[in-house]
């Protein structure tokens, strides 16, 4: 078995070590300054990835993880919370300053909840056959094998609640775990939870849709789509964003079921835009007692509706911006620019992009997903 010592922690959430042949090491459970052993999950001539399984020298901020399953659920759960938001920082301001852009990074923000936190999982099913009983599963990190859980602390507890009472009926049914792709439940704040099990090569049944409020504004979504997991940090954010709006114009791209731009700008003159038909669906309903402008099509692909007296809300998916519309938002160069974003990474590119034509606010960390390496930035970029 291999040693290395662990220099950072990299965006995915791995400790890096350069191994004495030259090669990169990506390990799961291991901290900045620890000597470690590891197995190898995947093994590349450049790098390979793999778990800590032996801490030789550790670091004084690791601690004992709640859940045994932590390595599938929430991998930093070996971590004090302070040296989370800490960390959650230092990579964020990594990535700006790789993308040559020198900006203030925040304290990451947290409600102080860091467990009990998700209002969405999805399980796997597995069969014990020493015990011939189904339960339910995460998958080993890095691997396609299934660990059973009979305690999992990062979800809210009417989920893993409901989660046990499906599987005992299933088992009392003497049901094959095998037939089965996967249990999906969701909550709503106030516990309701709909839930549905995912059989292999059927179509997905229809869930029960759920509503929440966020700044006194009441949403339905369906449990299977796209809405926020963490509530409570959301609704922070828009608070947030609220009060930084400067103009009647708002125009909410990568918009899903209409959350942000409804909560931060309904009384104005808002356009909000969505790819996804089921999640368009949701924001019309949403939006049915505003004025909102609701418009199916790809981000993208409606460039014309940016103007420079408005303010262009974004929110994309893990890959960023598409390079058309970073495009023209430096040709057209709109008042103010809002960037919510789920990775650092891409959200560094693309405000490289935009630096030269616009003034960056001091960026803030949001911790959405505490216990994981997921992080969420919101930054206001102003026309300069």
């Amino acid at each position: 078995m291999e040693r290395a010592r662990i220099t950072e922690l990299v965006p995915g959430g791995q400790g890096i070590a350069t191994l004495a042949d030259g090669k990169k090491a990506f390990l799961w459970n291991a901290l900045p300054g620890e000597l470690v052993e590891f197995e190898i999950t995947k093994n590349k001539r450049s790098y390979c990835e793999g778990i800590a399984t032996n801490i030789i020298e550790a670091s004084p901020e690791r601690i004992a993880p709640k859940d045994e399953c932590y390595l599938a659920t929430s991998p930093w759960q070996m971590m004090d919370f302070q040296t989370e938001l800490t960390q959650k920082s230092l990579i964020t301001k990594a990535c700006f300053t790789q993308n040559h852009l020198n900006i203030d990074i925040l304290p990451t923000v947290t409600d102080g909840k860091d467990f009990y936190y998700r209002n969405k999982m999805e399980y796997s099913l597995y069969w014990d056959h020493d015990t011939a009983q189904i339960y339910p599963a995460f998958h080993v990190r890095g691997t396609h094998r299934k660990t059973p859980v009979t305690q999992s602390s990062i979800e809210r507890p009417e989920i893993f609640a409901k989660a046990q009472e499906i599987i005992a009926k299933l088992n009392a049914q003497h049901a094959e775990a095998r037939i089965y792709q996967s249990l999906l439940i969701r909550c709503d704040q106030n516990g309701q939870t709909s839930a549905a099990l995912f059989e292999n090569g059927k179509s997905h049944p229809v869930m029960d849709n759920l509503q929440d409020t966020l700044l006194g504004q009441t949403y339905t979504y369906s449990p299977n789509g796209f809405f926020q997991i963490n509530l409570p940090v959301y609704e922070m954010v828009l608070k947030n964003i609220a009060t930084h709006i400067k103009t009647d114009k708002v125009l909410d791209l990568y918009a899903g079921v209409g959350s942000i731009g409804l909560s931060v700008a309904r009384d104005k003159q808002l356009t909000l835009v969505e790819v996804n038909g089921a999640a368009f669906g949701e924001m019309q309903n949403n939006a049915k007692d505003s004025n909102a402008k609701c418009i199916l099509a790809k981000s993208e692909d409606v460039t014309e509706y940016i103007s420079p007296d408005c303010t262009v809300i974004l929110d994309p998916p893990r890959a960023g911006c598409d390079a058309k519309l970073i495009n023209k938002l430096n040709e057209v160069l709109p008042e103010q620019i809002i960037y919510l974003s789920c990775n650092p990474i891409t959200q560094a590119r693309d405000i490289a992009m935009l630096a030269e034509r616009y003034q960056i606010s001091p960026l803030q960390p949001y911790n959405f997903f505490p216990r994981t390496p997921h992080i969420e930035n919101l930054v206001f970029l102003t026309r300069k």
